[in-house]
């Protein structure tokens, strides 16, 4: 029997195959550092597991609108469009299992087989994995370090755009960088996505995940509203990532055929997280702020340890809880010439487990730097001080000369 051969065009989350690696080291008896998946190890809170709780007591276990239920339509159009400066109604919103179906109902809503997409690189992977399994051509555009961060290289990304590109894929406080874009560098973006007529998707997962300042929505500017589809997800904020809770937020005659797709996808999204959701918007949030306290202390760390080694260049982003260190000098000094392996050896000598940008879509030609990604989210301060503790000590004794 045989597969259909679209199948081949389907990628999948890379992190999850350094999760094998992590977990198939960790059955041999040693300790690991997971730096290597955004997840949150930190409780949801109490009042939104309350909220599920007493929806299910009350029956709520049955099948609910395509679109999602009225309440939670309200709460995300009423608060989260006053968090982005916009107007929304009932109409903009499309409930979705998790943020990550926004992504693949879009593309199947608006782009061709053919049409082009431009998807930030290096990016989220499934980016890249859904533009391929439905036929389209994907566009990667770069990043260029500076010295606090990345920025998108403007000139590579306006170079891309042809009369078959359809949709841009933005991702503003950005996984796997931790950057974000300047006033400047967003309303380049929207330019041009007016000037070509693009549909944009503004991938907001980390929107509310920060440390200082405040998150702009490229949604807010001049003109973009009637163009964006903003991925809206209850994970980060919440720490609800295995709850599978999330919205398309647009205009409405998008989200009327994602909402259809919903109901060929999956009837709906459970319904009693559903509830939970509204409690999410609604209710105390107390405990979503001491969370980003949690992360904060978690940046700190990480970067002061990270900082100490000579050869790691990182910088320390006030949005999302990534890393993407600058690894060309250490392992220069420690003489590996490819990121795989410098992160095998870093995992089987030290436990630190880790991504690295090859995990985040196919180089571009011409990059020439060597990049890692630590994700603090998913690992408590003691043993972050532990664990970049013991990377520290491996790499100056390697250097010195030391066992590998």
């Amino acid at each position: 029997m045989q597969l259909a051969k679209r199948l081949e065009n389907l990628g999948t989350e890379t992190a999850f195959a350094v999760s094998e690696a992590a977990a198939a080291w960790k059955a041999q008896g040693h300790k690991i550092y997971p730096f290597h998946l955004g997840d949150i190890n930190i409780p949801t809170p109490a009042n939104i597991v309350a909220a599920q709780n007493q929806a299910i007591a009350d029956g709520k276990t049955g099948y609910a609108p395509a679109a999602g239920i009225p309440p939670l339509r309200a709460a995300i159009a009423e608060v989260e469009g006053a968090h982005r400066g916009i107007h929304l109604t009932p109409e903009n919103i499309a409930v979705q299992p998790g943020g990550k179906p926004v992504v693949t109902k879009l593309i199947q809503a608006v782009m061709e087989p053919g049409d082009e997409v431009l998807y930030p690189n290096p990016g989220y992977p499934i980016y890249e994995s859904q533009i391929d399994y439905f036929r389209g051509v994907g566009l990667p555009y770069r990043f260029t370090e500076t010295a606090t961060g990345f920025q998108v290289d403007m000139d590579y990304l306006e170079s891309l755009i042809t009369p078959r590109t359809r949709i841009l894929i933005y991702n503003n406080c950005q996984n796997p960088l931790g950057t974000e874009s300047s006033a400047a560098e967003m309303e380049h973006i929207a330019e041009l996505a007016i000037r070509h007529n693009l549909w944009v998707l503004s991938d907001e997962a980390y929107f509310d995940v920060r440390y200082s300042g405040a998150t702009t929505s490229i949604a807010r500017l001049p003109g973009m509203q009637e163009r964006t589809v903003i991925l809206y997800t209850f994970s980060k904020k919440y720490a609800m990532t295995g709850w599978r809770l999330g919205a398309a937020i647009g205009p409405k005659e998008v989200i009327q055929p994602i909402a259809r797709l919903n109901t060929n996808d999956e009837s709906c999204t459970t319904h009693f997280v559903q509830w939970a959701g509204v409690e999410a918007l609604r209710g105390d949030q107390s405990a979503a702020r001491a969370n980003v306290e949690i992360l904060r202390e978690r940046r700190d760390v990480t970067v002061e340890i990270l900082r100490q080694i000579d050869g790691i260049v990182v910088h320390k982003p006030e949005s999302t809880f990534y890393l993407f260190p600058n690894v060309t000098g250490v392992m220069a000094r420690l003489g590996y010439t490819t990121v795989a392996a410098f992160a095998d050896a870093a995992l089987k000598n030290t436990g630190v487990s880790f991504c690295t940008r090859m995990h985040f879509g196919r180089p571009i030609p011409g990059e020439s730097g060597h990049y890692i990604r630590f994700a603090y989210s998913g690992i408590d301060t003691p043993e972050i001080r532990e664990g970049l503790t013991h990377f520290r000590d491996w790499i100056d004794n390697t250097a010195k000369g030391g066992a590998a």
